[in-house]
């Protein structure tokens, strides 16, 4: 999706194929399950997998304010003040259009956890270094700088037709790519680190902001008036939905299935039907043809669509402009 894209904001790209591991996010992104679980596990900290559930579904409903603001909103919630509750545009998401009360009541232990200023976990580690949408307002190209001011690249694709509007997104995996592909901008950087799950979830984060302050801003422009009272009786009949995004796209920088375990736990997020709640079907991961890791992915996340990139009609043309073709044929 994003091949051959310009990509003059890193540093020197290392030797194509030459692997290197980045440092993990300090502090890291709560998004991160596997870290998170980790960080709790590390300070004898108990929470069941389904509480666990529950504060994520929490923080998707409040869509991913930082800590101290969550922890705000959800102490509202228990108490059943929410004359204060920040309220987005009506969402198409099923999750996220319902009422915005606490589901579960969450554990103390994790409470306090989330509280602590010194337990390393923000909500986002990384921000939008730079934007920029087509002339037709289809297309958003974000460069997304992360924690240690890698960029990767991740694109808002919109379309509008007589049944509404929808929004797909293209992701990054990598910083750079150990495959090596001629055509392929990236390709020639080397691979200059894996993203966490979280960094890879972060994406969508920052894309939906973008489209929700989107529609906040066409409809303070166009319909004050209704606008108005929309935030009097909070109702939204008779607006558009805001449609955030719904497919998602594994074609950005980097070899998904190079960075497998990531992208497998960033891809049960997305189709965890307590957080993004995507349809099966609606995500698809790209791959240049690493065939142990298409079947590992085909019987653990069947839900999951591949993309098989050939880039050539046959096995002598692929190998020349794709180097790892020579091991993986297409025959």
């Amino acid at each position: 999706m994003v091949e051959g894209r310009q990509d003059g904001n890193g540093a020197a790209g290392a030797v194509s194929g030459r692997r290197t591991r980045r440092k993990a996010p300090s502090p890291n992104s709560i998004l991160d399950k596997r870290a998170l679980r980790k960080a709790l596990d590390d300070r004898g900290i108990e929470v069941s997998a389904r509480h666990l559930e529950a504060f994520y579904q929490c923080l998707h409903r409040q869509n991913y304010p930082d800590l101290p603001t969550f922890l705000e909103n959800y102490h509202r919630h228990e108490a059943k003040d929410v004359s204060k509750m920040p309220r987005v545009g009506p969402l198409k998401n099923n999750v996220s259009q319902k009422k915005n009360r606490n589901k579960l009541q969450l554990p103390k232990v994790l409470l306090n956890f989330l509280a602590d200023e010194d337990n390393g976990f923000e909500t986002v580690t990384s921000r939008v270094a730079h934007q920029k949408t087509s002339g037709d307002k289809s297309t958003t190209k974000l460069a997304v700088q992360l924690h240690d001011g890698q960029l990767v690249e991740s694109v808002i694709m919109r379309y509008n037709n007589h049944n509404g509007s929808r929004a797909s997104l293209c992701v990054s995996s990598q910083c750079g790519c150990a495959m090596g592909c001629t055509f392929c901008a990236t390709g020639t950087m080397g691979l200059r680190g894996n993203l966490t799950s979280g960094e890879i979830l972060e994406q969508m984060v920052h894309a939906d902001r973008i489209l929700a302050r989107e529609w906040e801003e066409k409809w303070s422009q166009e319909n004050e008036s209704e606008r108005a009272n929309i935030n009097t009786d909070k109702s939204y009949q008779g607006v558009p939905k805001l449609d955030l995004v719904r497919n998602v796209v594994f074609m950005g920088m980097g070899e998904p299935l190079d960075n497998y375990s990531n992208v497998v736990e960033a891809c049960r997020s997305l189709v965890n039907r307590t957080q993004w709640n995507l349809a099966h079907g609606r995500v698809t991961v790209s791959t240049v043809g690493l065939v142990s890791q298409i079947r590992k992915l085909t019987n653990e996340l069947p839900e999951i669509n591949l993309a098989l990139s050939l880039h050539a009609p046959n096995q002598d043309a692929r190998t020349a402009i794709v180097p790892t073709a020579s091991r993986y044929p297409i025959k």
